[in-house]
């Protein structure tokens, strides 16, 4: 009776250290996702670099637009229409009137930049249902999943 109690005893300790685990893992995730979204430094960065050409929901009405020769872009129909590569690539290297900011803004800078592009692509318009995940794909901070999963273009030859 003494070998059932102590094989008893050892499971309980062994299933409670399983879901103490788990629940360490969950707390983990929902502190990345938490810390990962939209933020202000996000917001600020938007405003000092974006909002006066995009405007504040990145619909391309912002105060100088009116001024270009050109139509600035809506983030709802950029997001339908580029990849995250493309997408980042514009702002780093610019395109069109839009100045490069790859020696202004850090890699992390041009990322979270990435980010509002979706994020403020999302409002006014209906999400599609794998649109709400997107948190936690950006939970993956420095992931570049493009290249990771393969979607990344080439690279193009600059001796050209």
């Amino acid at each position: 009776m003494g070998s059932w109690k102590g094989t008893f005893h050892v499971l309980v300790v062994s299933r409670m250290w399983q879901y103490a685990r788990q629940l360490l893992l969950v707390t983990f995730l929902l502190i990345i996702i938490q810390g990962c979204g939209r933020n202000e430094r996000m917001d600020a960065l938007y405003a000092q670099r974006c909002l006066g050409c995009h405007g504040p929901a990145g619909q391309g009405d912002g105060p100088v637009a009116a001024s270009l020769p050109v139509r600035m872009p809506d983030f709802r129909d950029t997001v339908e229409r580029k990849s995250i590569s493309q997408i980042r690539r514009a702002i780093a290297e610019g395109k069109g009137i839009m100045p490069a900011f790859n020696p202004a803004l850090h890699q992390k800078e041009i990322t979270d930049m990435v980010y509002m592009v979706r994020f403020l692509s999302r409002e006014g318009r209906n999400i599609r249902w794998w649109e709400k995940y997107d948190t936690l794909v950006v939970a993956h901070c420095n992931v570049p999943w493009d290249t990771v999963l393969g979607y990344d273009e080439p690279p193009e030859d600059k001796r050209r």
